[in-house]
């Protein structure tokens, strides 16, 4: 099974600590993100990932060439230019679409600073049994960027500051927050008409709006943090010290 690890991030968030190192670098519990975000990928069948690179790109080779690909076969997309998440994933495409056992078959992309006990296996079933373009691992909670899903869990569009983007019209809309973990087929990159950089999740919007199925797997039970600042890095410590991770 195949996977990304969305990494090239400036991680201006979690300056200072990102001053000498990328974001996939910095340690909580004595463990990179990148290592810890591996380990969950493995631990559900992944043993094949492309991380995708830029600032201190060179530093994440040498750190996975020093631990021997932690047992995995990993490739580095290094972007001299930060391409965004859609962009970043387009560029990947040829991983996910090469001859072999793989090819054609859905992948994981996981935000390298994201930590979850989402179930993996259960969110590929469900996306398998969905026939989705892309499955999103979503929460009810607060956030300042919500998607909006109907009843059936189907992207219809996005709130904003003040009024919703919608992509489709449907009754009993949802506002949900995404958990920065994904599901995605490998057919989405024949619908993916952006270029440049661009936002995946705008991609997905105009998708929905044609038609795709871009659907929701509710995580609402499930410990996630999002680890882009410094406080929250003190806050996971403390989660695995007590045990919740």
């Amino acid at each position: 099974m195949k996977a990304m690890v969305l990494a090239a991030g400036l991680g201006t968030r979690l300056r200072p600590l990102t001053n000498d190192r990328p974001k996939a670098l910095v340690t909580i519990a004595g463990r990179t993100l990148l290592e810890i975000t591996l380990a969950r990928l493995r631990a559900f069948g992944v043993n094949e990932v492309i991380v995708n690179a830029h600032h201190f790109a060179e530093m994440i080779g040498e750190f996975l060439q020093a631990n021997k690909n932690f047992g995995m076969r990993i490739e580095i997309s290094r972007e001299q230019e930060l391409l965004d998440t859609g962009g970043g994933l387009k560029k990947a495409a040829d991983f996910f679409l090469e001859a072999g056992s793989e090819a054609g078959e859905p992948f994981f992309v996981h935000n390298v600073d994201v930590i979850s006990n989402v179930d993996l296996g259960r969110m590929m079933q469900f996306h398998r049994e969905q026939n989705a373009l892309a499955t999103l691992a979503v929460q009810q909670r607060a956030s300042s960027r919500q998607l909006l899903f109907d009843a059936e869990g189907r992207l219809c569009g996005r709130r904003g500051k003040g009024s919703d983007e919608l992509s489709r019209n449907a009754d009993g809309l949802q506002a949900l927050a995404f958990c920065g973990i994904h599901v995605i087929s490998a057919r989405i990159f024949a619908e993916l008409s952006e270029g440049g950089a661009f936002s995946i999740i705008d991609a997905y919007v105009r998708m929905a709006a044609a038609g795709g199925t871009i659907t929701a797997y509710r995580a609402d039970g499930c410990y996630w943090r999002d680890l882009g600042k410094p406080e929250s890095l003190v806050e996971a410590e403390l989660d695995f010290e007590n045990g919740l991770i």
